[in-house]
């Protein structure tokens, strides 16, 4: 296996989880974000391995259905990052496994109307493709009503898997 790139010391790991789980993930995709500034593309992909990627793609996911749903998660460009790549595969062997099924059933939705989902748009056909796509609604409320759990299941999943998200240094 390729050496861990991305290193976090034990003191920033361990204050971390004091703070709870979602300041436990943080930690990690903090650092994610810092390697490839923030920007996911051909010359930042491999600059992380498939475990990260997919607690970024969690970061991201989490950050975007929380502020605006499907909709702006797809219109700020993470469709692709999300369905195009195994995160949902990812979320279920990370033990969240009612998340994979939302992510899939999402996927479906997205991959049948992808053309117009990812359509350059103004503000308002922006605030349309909200009535237009209700089909997003319950699964975004799914994943509101599961997210603690989520996040949970994946903060477990780092932590017995650590050295798959970095390298820890005294």
């Amino acid at each position: 296996m390729e050496e861990n790139k991305i290193i976090i010391t034990d003191k920033e790991v361990a204050a971390a989880a004091t703070a709870g789980m979602d300041e436990f993930i943080k930690v990690f995709t903090d650092k994610y974000l810092e390697v490839t500034g923030g920007v996911i593309d051909a010359s930042t992909m491999p600059l992380l391995n498939g475990h990260q990627h997919s607690l970024l793609g969690y970061h991201f996911f989490r950050e975007e259905i929380n502020e605006g749903g499907f909709i702006q998660l797809i219109q700020n460009g993470y469709g692709p990052y999300i369905f195009d790549n195994p995160f949902a595969m990812a979320m279920r062997i990370f033990g969240a496994k009612d998340f994979s099924k939302l992510i899939y059933d999402a996927k479906k939705i997205y991959e049948e109307n992808r053309k117009d989902l990812e359509k350059e748009c103004d503000d308002d056909e922006f605030m349309a493709m909200y009535e237009q796509y209700e089909a997003f609604d319950e699964l975004e409320e799914k994943f509101m009503d599961m997210e603690e759990l989520i996040t949970a299941q994946i903060a477990e999943y780092v932590d017995n898997n650590i050295e798959q998200f970095a390298k820890i240094e005294k």
